[in-house]
């Protein structure tokens, strides 16, 4: 039985565990880069259709990712908000190269 989460803090630790593999993180970190250029390229522009290119890149790599790297289900599907928040949280980690500190800390949490 799946574990039930109910707050960021819980979530994220098994948000990490879903992305442990490198080159999975990395598609991720690329599509919400493209997310992140999509957003500006329509705040510049004001073209809604560059809208929808931001979803599309953020979740296209995010998903080729978890079902051709990871071999695992998405967790968006069962937690769409704390995803979300989790996925804005490890690409910060990993542009600010704090994600290895993370997975040291659910490495030592386990024992």
């Amino acid at each position: 039985m799946e574990k039930k989460y109910k707050t960021l803090k819980d979530f994220f630790p098994f948000y990490l565990e879903e992305h442990s593999h490198p080159f999975n993180r990395a598609l991720h970190f690329v599509g919400s880069s493209l997310a992140l250029g999509c957003i500006l390229g329509f705040l510049s522009t004001g073209k809604f259709y560059i809208l929808a290119f931001a979803l599309v890149s953020g979740y296209f790599f995010a998903w080729i990712g978890h079902f051709f790297v990871e071999k695992n289900r998405p967790a968006t599907f069962t937690y769409p908000f704390y995803s979300f928040i989790s996925d804005w949280i490890m690409y910060f980690k990993m542009l600010t190269g704090r994600i290895d500190v993370e997975f040291a800390k659910i490495k030592s949490n386990k024992g």
